[in-house]
């Protein structure tokens, strides 16, 4: 398997001085399942930042599918993210379009043709259990169905990699769950999937690699791990 994304001695500072990251090595192949865990202030939101390039390194390499996105140009940056699917904590939906229209709206940016936007929105909604809502609008819906709408939309693009930054931060644990299961289907279908979570339950229910970070380190990368921190 290759790599598709790879770490070279990333560094963090922020002009405060604060460190966020320093000196990470790390690659994931294709297909991996990886868990990002750590105490608040560890680095993990700046890591997960770092592989859409919300953020820049100070120093390093970051290749996400062979390309060194610490090079690309302001205006490169939105065809890139376009091979990037990512989850936020807080859906960022747009309110005025049905379930339907915020998936589309994804593929009408790139202007794929109608008639594959039409396919490929009511495969995913189909993948996500959500076909039977696609006229809803996101305030007629859970929070639990407005994440899988925004999974949906993350990944009608077929993205090859998956960020999800605390996906189930605003859930019921039940709702949790269910939205774990989702994102097994993906997996299962071959996306590399990054995960930053505080939910112990999950890490340690569903065992995938674990990366913990610490001051900006990995201190720990463990296949099949444990979440390994006490609240």
């Amino acid at each position: 398997m290759e790599d598709v994304i790879l770490m070279e001695n990333v560094w963090k500072a922020y002009p405060n001085g604060v460190m966020a990251l320093n000196g990470i090595d790390l690659s994931v192949k294709q297909g991996e399942f990886v868990y990002i865990v750590g105490p608040s202030g560890a680095g993990k939101s700046t890591f997960i930042k770092m592989i859409f390039r919300e953020l820049k390194p100070t120093r390093g390499k970051i290749f996400i599918n062979n390309k060194n996105i610490a090079n690309l140009r302001e205006r490169q940056v939105p065809y890139f993210r376009r091979k990037i699917g990512v989850v936020f904590q807080d859906f960022r939906l747009l309110p005025k379009l049905t379930v339907y229209e915020n998936v589309a709206f994804a593929l009408e940016v790139i202007e794929e043709h109608p008639r594959q936007i039409k396919r490929r929105v009511m495969e995913v909604l189909d993948l996500v259990g959500l076909k039977h809502k696609m006229r809803s609008f996101p305030d007629q819906l859970s929070g639990g169905e407005q994440q899988r709408v925004s999974i949906a939309r993350s990944i009608c693009n077929r993205p090859p990699v998956l960020i999800a930054d605390e996906p189930t931060g605003n859930l019921d644990p039940e709702t949790s769950w269910q939205i774990m299961d989702v994102f097994k289907r993906i997996n299962e279908q071959g996306t590399t999937i990054v995960m930053a979570t505080h939910n112990r339950d999950i890490v340690n229910k569903i065992r995938h690699r674990v990366l913990a970070l610490e001051g900006g380190m990995i201190v720990r990368d463990q296949q099949e791990g444990d979440y390994g921190y006490e609240d």
